[in-house]
């Protein structure tokens, strides 16, 4: 490392030195005006990214078609990370595509991943939909994503989350007829569920969301232009990347890897990739046996935060045991907010914005 050189101040100088900040103003004013700009002004963000990137391997024999996503969230990077070392295997011919399609999108928000933070402009995993008149890049984004999605059959999208815990996987309903998220491949997907890793499962987010999303639409300010909470108030506003794919006749899972800065995530990850492709036959090896244990937990209400003052009663972890009455956050009035029943804290957000889902309660499934 080199040594930093103390200040010299000669003898032969008649003058008294000017104070430093003078000598910066005569800098700036000595400058040319590109010059000067460049010194007083902080330099402009990147430019947005204007693609998104895909790798498509076709095998030579027919088969189901495969999507795997990482990077939904910019912050969120295990995916990107597993899926780059598979897509290094496969150039190198140590992992061999032999039956259907596999298509892997490292990064599937590449704003929200150049800024490193789960969104660009809005949440990519929300109102997941094309739009014929797109308002921010997310919008545009589903624009490409959308007909990739309709494209395939199966979906892997890779995750993780802010607080500690174990890795989970979440799955969509039952089998039904309903009118909000119709669906005829549970079977499928849970046999997916169970291959990726995780022994702990979660079912129940739509319906769990749609409840909060009416309540939201109940307590907006009326007239309100807001575009932001135009969304969060919007009933498709829960729909991601797996629910859209189970609208179009398909399926999926979404993967919680582990915790984001967790190294154990990218194997959690890499894992879950290569059962799948085991599961579906795109690669000759087959996948390990599914975990002889298993827990399957239902969400059952979500609590937004109403106010930047509501705190948590401690730092929760998601799948945090709680019992019935247990205080689990404080409003910023001093209401405490507590458990309606014995369950579990999933997915506490400490830094959500109000307005924004805080945590999410569930139970175990009968």
């Amino acid at each position: 490392m080199a040594t930093e050189q103390p200040l010299q101040v000669h003898a032969r100088r008649t003058q008294a030195p000017q104070p430093l900040y003078n000598q910066a103003i005569d800098d700036i004013h000595a400058a040319t005006p590109q010059r000067r700009l460049s010194m007083t002004s902080t330099p402009p963000p990147p430019p947005h990214p204007t693609h998104l990137r895909a790798h498509t391997c076709y095998g030579l024999a027919p088969g189901p078609r495969l999507l795997v996503t990482g990077a939904v969230h910019g912050n969120e990077t295990c995916g990107t990370r597993a899926i780059t070392q598979l897509l290094e295997e496969i150039d190198g011919g140590a992992l061999r595509i032999e039956r259907g399609t596999v298509t892997f999108v490292p990064v599937t928000n590449p704003l929200a991943y150049q800024l490193k933070q789960r969104m660009g402009e809005r949440n990519l995993n929300r109102n997941m939909a094309p739009s014929a008149i797109p308002q921010d890049f997310e919008d545009r984004i589903a624009n490409v994503l959308c007909p990739l999605l309709d494209a395939h059959d199966v979906l892997l999208d890779l995750h993780s989350f802010h607080t500690g815990g174990a890795p989970f996987v979440m799955i969509g309903p039952q089998n039904n007829q309903g009118a909000l998220e119709p669906f005829s491949h549970a079977a499928e997907e849970m046999q997916l569920a169970l291959h990726t890793g995780p022994h702990r499962i979660v079912e129940g987010w739509l319906d769990t969301y749609a409840r909060g999303v009416k309540r939201r639409a109940e307590a907006m300010r009326t007239g309100s232009g807001d575009r932001a909470q135009a969304l969060v108030t919007n009933p498709n506003y829960g729909v991601g990347t797996t629910e859209y794919m189970r609208s179009r006749g398909g399926y999926g899972v979404t993967l919680e890897c582990g915790q984001h800065d967790d190294p154990a995530a990218v194997g959690v990850a890499r894992h879950a990739i290569l059962q799948t492709l085991g599961l579906l036959g795109l690669i000759a090896k087959a996948p390990q046996p599914e975990p002889v244990e298993r827990e399957i937990l239902r969400l059952v209400e979500v609590v937004d935060r109403e106010h930047a003052g509501d705190t948590f009663a401690r730092e929760w972890r998601s799948f945090d045991p709680v019992q019935r009455g247990e205080v689990i956050g404080t409003r910023q009035g001093g209401e405490p907010i507590t458990a309606p029943v014995d369950g579990f804290v999933v997915f506490p957000n400490p830094r959500s914005e109000a307005g924004q889902e805080w945590f999410y309660f569930a139970q175990r499934r009968a």
